[in-house]
């Protein structure tokens, strides 16, 4: 038996609001026991004095893109799992825009095959709703649903009410997660930042709020009449947590989530026009951003996406308007978070890591216990004050699209535990 004994280390657990500084034994991959001071342990136990270090649940990612197949320049699924650990995801859902799409049961199979569970990390599939992700034919929903994905998105917008409302009415008896993209893509149009007095300033086309204010509003009424639990992807308007909490409020089957480059920079950042912060949806503006803190913090977003969208350099050395949207943050997310909100901020930080780990596992079905003896350990160890410089030697993702490469950042992950099949 292979035991650690963790002296002092700051235990966060969401579930039983814990944040205090305990000693944790693990042994073989379990939780033997957790106490103000331990003495009695195993004599072979590894001692880890661990104050100023901090130890919670896995992170969860609900929705990021692989490379492969079909552009494994951008990222294979080994670089993508590498990534996932080194930055703290124990579970990370993959969208289904791969190429070929994941859209029927042998492409499903393939990729399973290729991403099985490692000592680390578990890889879920999202189906795609639509053949080839196009929004336009269903695919075999029931099949998918069987072949064991773990929930249906397509993660672009769908812009057809008639035809998002059978996709729901479809989906009702399958009680599997859904993920939806509200975007109007006519009133988008060319836009590549948030219309505003920013995209006045620096000359790019702007992308209105009402883009996505208008397709949430429709979908929500969808729910509304038709009843399907649905999960809103890709929150960024202030306007949008507003639709959402009244419609929880409403007692709608609504959950919630925003990328964590949202809740970070807003469309004053853009001034540079570096590619890697040419997202979709867009950066939204300052009083966006806030709401959406807000909204984290009380619930109204349920979690924190990382929407890790790998791009090669040749990609993203183009003009902004030219630049394919997305940025990679599966190594980057927690450090930069926890930097800006906890430590400079005025999150707890219970609520960052709730947003990152419980909520996101709920959001996708899963039931989550608190941390307790007898329970596997499926943990990781946080050094916040760890630093190191964002480049290609650093990064274990094959993409180094972000706007933070060639910064030094704090904090790092020094030790992960999952639990074995």
């Amino acid at each position: 038996m292979t035991s650690t004994l963790l002296q002092q280390v700051r235990l966060l657990d969401p579930v039983s609001e814990t944040d205090q500084a305990l000693d944790v034994l693990i042994s073989d991959g379990i939780i033997q026991a957790i106490a103000p001071e331990l003495t009695d342990v195993p004599p072979d136990s590894q001692v880890r004095p661990c104050q100023g270090l901090i130890l919670g649940p896995g992170l969860v990612d609900l929705y990021s893109h692989s490379g492969e197949p079909g552009f494994e320049s951008r990222e294979t699924l080994a670089s993508l799992k590498q990534a996932a650990t080194a930055g703290g995801f124990t579970q990370v859902a993959i969208l289904p825009d791969t190429n070929p799409a994941l859209d029927h049961a042998g492409a499903l199979a393939w990729f399973q095959a290729q991403s099985q569970p490692d000592d680390l990390l578990k890889i879920q599939v999202w189906g795609a709703l639509t053949l080839g992700v196009k929004g336009e034919q269903m695919t075999e929903l029931a099949e998918l649903a069987a072949a064991g994905v773990i929930g249906f998105a397509d993660g672009q917008p769908l812009q057809n009410c008639s035809f998002t409302r059978h996709l729901l009415e479809y989906l009702y008896p399958l009680g599997k997660p859904v993920a939806l993209w509200p975007c109007d893509l006519k009133l988008a149009g060319k836009g590549v930042m948030r219309e505003g007095i920013e995209s006045l300033k620096f000359g790019l086309p702007g992308n209105p709020a009402i883009a996505e204010t208008t397709a949430l509003a429709v979908l929500l009424e969808l729910v509304a009449d038709i009843g399907t639990p649905i999960h809103v992807m890709r929150v960024s308007t202030a306007r949008s947590v507003e639709l959402i909490h009244a419609a929880k409020e409403r007692g709608l089957p609504v959950t919630a989530s925003t990328s964590w480059m949202h809740l970070l920079l807003n469309s004053t950042h853009l001034q540079d026009y570096n590619t890697s912060l040419r997202l979709e949806p867009p950066l939204g503006s300052s009083a966006d951003q806030s709401a959406l803190c807000r909204g984290i913090q009380q619930g109204i977003i349920d979690a924190i996406a990382i929407d890790h969208s790998p791009h090669t350099y040749e990609d993203k050395t183009v003009t902004f308007a030219e630049a394919p949207p997305g940025a990679i943050g599966l190594e980057l997310a927690l450090p930069l978070l926890w930097q800006t909100l906890v430590s400079d901020g005025d999150w707890s930080a219970l609520e960052l890591w709730r947003a990152l780990s419980v909520r996101p596992a709920q959001c996708l079905g899963q039931s989550v216990g608190a941390i307790a003896p007898g329970q596997p350990a499926e943990l990781i160890l946080f050094d916040p004050n760890q630093s190191w410089t964002v480049n290609q030697q650093t990064l274990h993702s094959l993409a180094a699209n972000t706007p933070w490469l060639g910064q030094e950042i704090k904090g790092r992950i020094t030790k992960t535990w999952f639990p074995r099949s």
